[in-house]
């Protein structure tokens, strides 16, 4: 099992970046996916949560509005679109599935949100 997220970097506050998280090594389309984010010094949190086809999907009060997760199972990514970012929405964010009883994280990629 493998996930691997891409799209973070540098960002003026207000606006926007798009997430990806590619997954390989099992059967994608069977699994939701969760969103986290670390800030610096602080606990990771989560952030948000898409099922398996993508027909439900939750976020924490601090992005509602702001985030919205999607997926396409045909290329086993899960995207997590991020609009009218604050300088709080610093900080890596990860990938994870739950796949057969275990956890299995991405490596992160880091958003920062500043002027």
């Amino acid at each position: 099992v493998q996930l691997v997220e891409s799209g973070g970097g540098l960002v003026q506050p207000g606006g926007s970046l798009r997430l990806s998280c590619a997954a390989s090594g099992f059967t994608f389309s069977s699994y939701d996916i969760r969103w986290y984010r670390q800030a610096p010094g602080k606990e990771r949190e989560w952030v948000g949560y898409i099922s398996p086809v993508g027909t439900s999907t939750n976020y924490a009060d601090s992005v509602k509005g702001r985030f919205t997760m999607s997926r396409d199972n045909a290329k086993n990514t899960v995207f997590l679109q991020m609009n009218s970012l604050r300088p709080e929405d610093t900080a890596i964010y990860y990938c994870k599935g739950h796949v057969n009883d275990a956890d299995y994280w991405g490596q992160g990629t880091q958003v920062i949100v500043s002027s």
